[in-house]
């Protein structure tokens, strides 16, 4: 309001103040600065020059070091042996001590012995087991080993003879079968033989119906020579049975086999007419 009174202002009232301590400051530090700045004046100083000469003292001669007599050595005193004193032999009570303690280590040594030597025989004999078990064992393989070559060697044996024995059985049966079959064959052809020479001798009837069969049993010689001749089972025709055997008496001798072993005392013959 224009009416109202303004208060002073503090910095206003306060501004000569500080003025002056701002001065005083400033005058104290300038008084600092000079001071220091002739203090480094006043302690360098200009140098000073020093001169000096140098010589070298007189060599003097050196003198002789005087000698000094020699003394005699001096006598050296001889020293009387002196006596030591004698041990005092030990009392009872203490050789007792003694013994002890001796008989105590000698045991306690003996004890050492005894349990160095027990321990050395016991490796000794552990050592000779362990050898013992291995050699046992070596020879139970090389046993084992020799036992499974013969095996398989006699195996081995076996199976070849089998085999041979089955090659020789497989070859006599094959002999034996060609054999068979050719005395069979042979047979067959000697009955053949003996059957047409008989009937190149049968008169058939006439009016023969069929084909029926006659059989008959034929004893004969080693010749061939028929000494009986038998009707085994009949044709059913009568005339016809009776001529086959007239035929078979007149065919004698009957011719003889190839092989004498292949020779029949009794032949069994089958005869047809229209065969």
């Amino acid at each position: 309001m224009k009416g109202e009174r303004r208060a002073p202002d503090s910095f206003a009232t306060r501004r000569p103040g500080r003025r002056l301590a701002l001065a005083l400051a400033i005058l104290v530090h300038a008084a600092f600065i000079g001071v220091l700045v002739w203090s480094v004046r006043w302690q360098v100083r200009p140098p000073e020059v020093i001169s000096a000469e140098l010589y070298a003292p007189p060599v003097r001669a050196p003198r002789p070091d005087p000698v000094s007599p020699i003394e005699p050595p001096k006598p050296v005193p001889k020293l009387e042996p002196r006596a030591e004193p004698l041990p005092l032999p030990p009392t009872k009570a203490e050789r007792h001590d003694a013994e002890i303690a001796l008989k105590a280590k000698q045991d306690e040594e003996r004890r050492q012995r005894d349990k160095v030597d027990h321990e050395k025989r016991e490796r000794e004999k552990k050592a000779a087991d362990e050898q013992r078990a291995a050699e046992e064992r070596r020879m139970a393989d090389e046993k084992k080993a020799v036992e499974a070559r013969e095996r398989h060697e006699r195996e081995t044996e076996e199976m070849r003879v089998q085999a041979e024995r089955e090659a020789q059985q497989a070859a006599a049966r094959v002999k034996a079968k060609a054999e068979n079959d050719g005395r069979t064959a042979a047979q067959a052809d000697w009955i053949r033989r003996i059957q047409s020479k008989i009937r190149g001798n049968v008169v058939l009837p006439p009016e023969m119906p069929g084909n029926p069969e006659a059989i008959f049993e034929v004893v004969q010689l080693p010749t061939g020579e028929i000494i009986d001749v038998q009707l085994r089972k009949s044709s059913g025709f009568r005339a016809y049975d009776e001529a086959v055997q007239r035929a078979i008496l007149k065919s004698s001798p009957l011719p003889r086999p190839d092989r004498a072993e292949m020779f029949s005392r009794a032949l069994t013959l089958r005869f047809r007419p229209l065969d």
